[in-house]
């Protein structure tokens, strides 16, 4: 009788139920970071409304990026991490396309928070199906 390692099996049974995190790959990518609120002085008309029609709510992890991310992987609703903040991020919002390798971070109404943050270098990790 034939005995497979019981890593073989777990990646055969992985692959056979649909569980594709060996199939992902992260990708990490240092970007400019600033941060935006929905205050009326940074926003059109519909401040809680997003490029991809997602409505932001103060207190939801998010960010907007630039157009160039988005040919490097990013997409609506993919989650991110940010170098110096504590957990992931969700991709909700584009910004104009003459940014590039940029994020912009959203932080509810709190301009003074946002003001604070500033501009910096961060590195951005994220994960994608490699096989999409």
């Amino acid at each position: 009788m034939h005995v497979l390692p019981l890593s073989i099996i777990a990646l055969v049974a992985m692959h056979l139920s649909g569980c594709k995190d060996d199939d992902k790959q992260t990708t990490a990518l240092e970007v400019t970071a600033t941060a935006y609120t929905s205050t009326h002085s940074q926003t059109d008309k519909t401040p809680y409304l997003a490029a991809w029609n997602n409505v932001l709510k103060p207190g939801v992890k998010s960010i907007a990026v630039s157009r160039d991310l988005l040919k490097k992987g990013l997409k609506n609703g993919s989650k991110v991490t940010i170098e110096g903040l504590p957990g992931e991020y969700l991709v909700l919002d584009k910004m104009h396309k003459r940014w590039q390798n940029k994020i912009d971070i959203y932080m509810g109404n709190d301009h003074d928070k946002a003001k604070k943050w500033g501009k910096k270098t961060v590195t951005i990790r994220w994960r994608e199906n490699s096989l999409e």
